[in-house]
């Protein structure tokens, strides 16, 4: 029996052993198990059912194994199978140990260390682990490391703002492209950054089209985190638009990395802002994808959640906003994000003092963080229109009183509240600052900055009509630069109205006339190209005019004065009438018009007279054409607009049953009007 179970082993490990050859290690596994059936602490047989495991993703399985026979598979046999199982289920913390604890560090131990160290982020360690390798590897893997070298400078680059090494490496590669560009982003390098994008694309292109089983499909699916992050250069860059574009170019070719996907939702919630958030929410979820945590830093975690927090709040979500910003605040307690959202909430809400409590409460418990902090909340009072307080609390930013950013704002403040006298004490403390902070070159020259403090300080004095207290200040200037002219200009205009006798002595030292004259080259200046112009203008200009005032002249000279019409009836031994320029109506012997014979007999007489018959003849009447109206009557009708056409007047003569039976005709009418 022994034997034949012997015989079976053997033929059982061909199998085990043709089966890895081709990668059929599902088969292969069924074979080691049958093995250890015959002996199940063979520890051959247990290493090879891990691997085969492994092979086929089932890692929880094979790490179950390992556990059940630890005292057969011991670390020295199993480290790197372990290690790697923890690993891949995202148990970074185990896998460091595992390695850690290996009496040997095998090479493959080392590659393995060193992706650890990439996921913990120890990005120090991680890139002295890789450069120990690239020195003492020569084999066909020193491509991967190099780019695995470049990422993690990258890293450094971005998320620690550590200022990239060269590393000398050839750029042969697109992946090595697209490290370097991000190395760049993070030094702000954007448009050598994009330069290195472009490069990257193109190498990507090349590589994937020389295998000819890769479609275009899968090449733009390669080349998705590329775009990615060209489209993120551009958000950066200002480019809103082209980079929401080429974001959902992106969602459209659905990628498979949910990392990716998580990116891009993120950037595009943060350029809709509190616009488009239906089409925000609906991103969002694309960022709460399984596994999304283990494919991002924690940085970009937290910048998510932090997206989220706000998201919430734009859409009047107010308790979820204060659950996600509490919880950040919980895992972050010196942050400013969180309590800057609650903060933020809380005037949404109305509750402007509760949020100014919050602030500080936050500035008090971390000082560190005091100063930003501050400037928030003198934000809010300044909302409320509590300027005063605003500038109590800015003045309390100790680490800032002395900016001339601080100080332009301080002095707008209060002399926005007519409080000049505050003011110059905010110029005061920042001019005293710099005098105790330069005291070692006193007798140099003093800083730009503190100088431009002087000259302002001394310029809104005078403004404000305090010019004693302004004199000491443009002293100071003059004492610095003896040479400023308009300083010392100043400075005996203040004095004028102080102490007449010292501004006569101080304007001993005004320049004369003479020294103060230009020293310009008279014939060069008029026949520079602008004098030419000018004076071809005004020489055209004048003959212009002076052939206007000729032709003018010529006109006056040829007017000849013409004789007066007189009448046709003219007859010179006849005096003319010395009315003759008034009116008709205004001349003496006007005697008003002849009254009709017509219209005097119309209606005259008694009831029942009748006219002669050549005056009412009802046939001549009734035959005869109809008359045109007098001049200018039809005129007068058409000039008033609303007067109503003839069609639609009343007859003059109609009776009023005739009126009545035309409204009974209307009523069943269509009018068309």
């Amino acid at each position: 029996q022994m034997a034949a179970a012997a015989g079976a082993a053997a033929g059982l490990w061909s199998e085990v052993n043709r089966c890895g050859q081709n990668g059929d290690f599902a088969r292969a596994l069924k074979s080691v198990n049958k093995i250890l059936q015959i002996n199940k602490d063979d520890v051959t047989a247990l290493q090879c059912k891990v691997v085969c495991l492994i092979q086929n993703g089932n890692f929880k399985e094979a790490l179950g194994v390992i556990n059940t026979h630890t005292k057969v598979l011991t670390s020295d046999v199993i480290a790197f199978e372990k290690a790697y199982c923890e690993y891949r289920l995202n148990r970074i913390e185990s896998a460091l140990k595992t390695i850690q604890s290996a009496s040997q560090q095998t090479d493959k131990l080392k590659e393995l260390y060193g992706q650890v160290l990439y996921r913990l982020e120890r990005y120090d360690d991680c890139l002295a682990a890789y450069r120990d390798l690239i020195r003492n590897s020569q084999d066909e893997y020193e491509e991967e490391r190099k780019t695995n070298l470049s990422a993690v400078v990258a890293a450094q680059s971005t998320w620690e703002k550590v200022v990239p090494e060269d590393l000398g490496l050839r750029e042969a590669t697109y992946e090595l492209c697209y490290n370097s560009a991000c190395a760049l982003i993070g030094q702000g390098k954007l448009n050598e950054a994009m330069k290195k994008l472009q490069k990257a694309e193109e190498l990507c292109r090349q590589s994937l089209s020389e295998d000819s089983d890769v479609t275009e499909e899968d090449i733009e699916a390669e080349l998705a985190i590329i775009h990615g992050q060209m489209a993120y250069i551009m958000q950066l860059q200002g480019r809103t638009e082209d980079a929401l574009q080429l974001y959902n170019q992106i969602i459209k070719l659905k990628p498979t990395d949910v990392g990716l996907l998580a990116v891009i939702a993120n950037n595009i919630i943060t350029i809709n802002k509190d616009q488009n958030v239906f089409d925000s929410k609906k991103k969002v979820k694309l960022t709460n994808a399984e596994g999304v945590e283990h494919k991002l830093s924690k940085k970009q975690l937290q910048a998510i959640e932090f997206n989220k927090a706000l998201l919430a709040m734009y859409t009047n979500q107010a308790d979820q906003c204060r659950k996600l910003s509490a919880s950040l605040q919980s895992q972050s307690p010196e942050h400013l994000l969180p309590v800057l959202i609650q903060a933020a909430q809380l005037c949404r809400e109305k509750q402007h003092a509760k949020a100014v409590g919050l602030l500080q409460d936050f500035a008090d418990q971390h000082p560190a963080n005091a100063a930003e902090i501050k400037l928030t909340m003198a934000q809010l009072k300044i909302a409320q229109g509590s300027v005063t307080k605003a500038c109590m609390i800015l003045r309390s930013i100790e680490e800032l009183q002395h900016k001339p950013g601080m100080v332009s704002a301080l002095v707008t403040m209060y002399s926005h509240e007519e409080d000049i006298d505050s003011a110059i004490e905010v110029f005061t403390q920042a001019i005293q600052w710099y005098q105790q902070h330069q005291a070692s070159q006193i007798r140099g020259p003093k800083s730009p900055v503190h100088l431009s403090l002087i000259r302002e300080a001394a310029n809104f004095k005078l403004k404000h009509g305090r010019k004693k207290e302004a004199i000491s200040d443009l002293e100071e200037l003059w004492k610095q630069n003896p040479k400023d002219v308009h300083t010392l200009a100043q400075l005996i205009s203040a004095y004028s109205l102080v102490d007449p006798e010292k501004a006569k002595v101080l304007s001993k030292h005004l320049p004369s006339s003479d020294t103060m004259s230009l020293k310009v080259d008279v014939d060069a200046l008029e026949n520079s190209h602008g004098a030419t112009y000018v004076r071809k203008k005004a020489a055209k200009l004048t003959g212009e005019n002076q052939q206007k005032e000729q032709g003018q002249g010529e006109v006056k000279k040829k007017k000849k004065k013409k004789k007066g019409k007189l009448p046709k009836n003219y007859d010179p031994k006849v005096t003319p009438d010395p009315e003759r320029w008034l009116p008709m109506r205004e001349r003496s012997y006007y005697r008003g018009r002849k009254k009709g014979k017509k219209k005097d007999q119309v209606g005259k007489g008694t009831q029942g007279s009748t006219t002669t018959g050549s005056e009412l003849d009802a046939s001549r009447t009734a035959s005869s054409p109809p008359t045109s109206p007098r001049p200018g009557s039809g005129a007068a009708v058409s000039a008033a607009s609303n007067v109503i056409p003839p069609r639609h007047q009343k007859p003059a003569g109609a009776p009023a049953t005739k009126k009545k039976q035309q409204q009974k005709k209307k009523k069943g009418a269509k009018g068309g009007w």
